[in-house]
């Protein structure tokens, strides 16, 4: 057993109990799978960090839900960053870490920090009575095809017509099966459609999304930054999105409200990157005495 020191990070907030939660553990990337898979499951969090060293870049991210390991997540990269930060971990206002999905730019605004997500790739159509039934809506409600879009991690883009079709929406599991099958995952905890209208959840925002979830996860994720990465590709591929700089929200009627302010880079049918941008207000810290391995 070894002592490590955590952040508890409430991101796309600036505020306590605002965003999305996640907890950064510091020095934890060596740590096995199952420990650090335990680990979010005893925090009740989607997804939890773990950091360590790096040779190509400032900083190792190890990425992980419930149920394993995945490549990146957005919302706990602003919260490592907001962690690291806290700490005095790194100078200066822009870093690199290394991820599963590859090198991912940081770059820091007084108390804004904007990572920069992958270049956009564009996966497979899905039929939209497949999403519907996924998600408890007619097919009507569905107005753009939905697709598979990453920005680092694959989500289901599908937009919706209004904001009663966004609040209407409630997740099948057994439907949502039938959309993993045809993304060729075998478990049915990364198909869950990224739902988003375009009509902001306030005045100020552009957009207003949500993500349902599947078990063990918790049932719905109050701000999903890799998801509001992949949905901004899709708006601007179908020019659905006139603005290349909007403000995404989510996670409103949860009593978590979200904004990120999300910007284009490169032009819409050969984007290079998405920047999203967030803050993160730490919540709580301390120490975590967690195994070095699983008998």
């Amino acid at each position: 057993m070894s002592w490590y020191d955590f952040d508890w990070v409430d991101a796309f907030s600036d505020r306590a109990f605002g965003g999305n939660g996640c907890s950064v553990v510091h020095g934890g990337a060596s740590l096995t799978d199952e420990v650090c898979m335990s680990y979010v499951r005893e925090t009740s969090l989607v997804e939890c960090t773990f950091t360590g060293p790096s040779d190509v870049a400032d900083v190792r991210v190890r990425y992980f839900l419930a149920s394993r390991e995945i490549p990146f997540a957005g919302h706990p990269t602003i919260a490592t960053v907001a962690a690291m930060r806290s700490r005095d971990l790194f100078e200066g206002d822009a870093l690199t870490l290394e991820t599963g999905a590859g090198i991912v730019s940081i770059d820091l605004n007084g108390d804004e920090i904007e990572m920069t997500q992958v270049a956009p790739q564009f996966g497979d159509q899905v039929p939209a009575e497949l999403v519907a039934a996924a998600i408890g809506l007619p097919e009507a409600a569905i107005v753009s095809p939905p697709q598979f879009v990453s920005t680092g991690l694959p989500f289901c883009i599908t937009v919706l017509r209004d904001h009663a079709a966004l609040r209407a929406a409630k997740l099948d599991v057994d439907s949502l099966g039938r959309i993993a099958e045809r993304a060729g995952f075998s478990g049915s905890d990364m198909a869950e459609p990224f739902l988003v209208t375009l009509d902001g959840a306030t005045a100020e925002g552009d957009t207003f999304s949500r993500l349902l979830m599947a078990p063990p996860s918790p049932s719905e994720d109050p701000f999903t930054g890799s998801a509001t990465g992949a949905m901004a590709a899709y708006l601007w591929k179908y020019d659905l999105m006139k603005k290349d700089c909007f403000i995404a929200e989510q996670g409103h009627d949860m009593g978590r409200p979200g904004q990120a302010r999300v910007t284009k880079v490169g032009p819409s049918q050969a984007m290079t990157g998405i920047k999203v941008a967030g803050r993160g207000h730490v919540l709580m810290r301390g120490q975590v005495d967690l195994p070095d391995g699983v008998s």
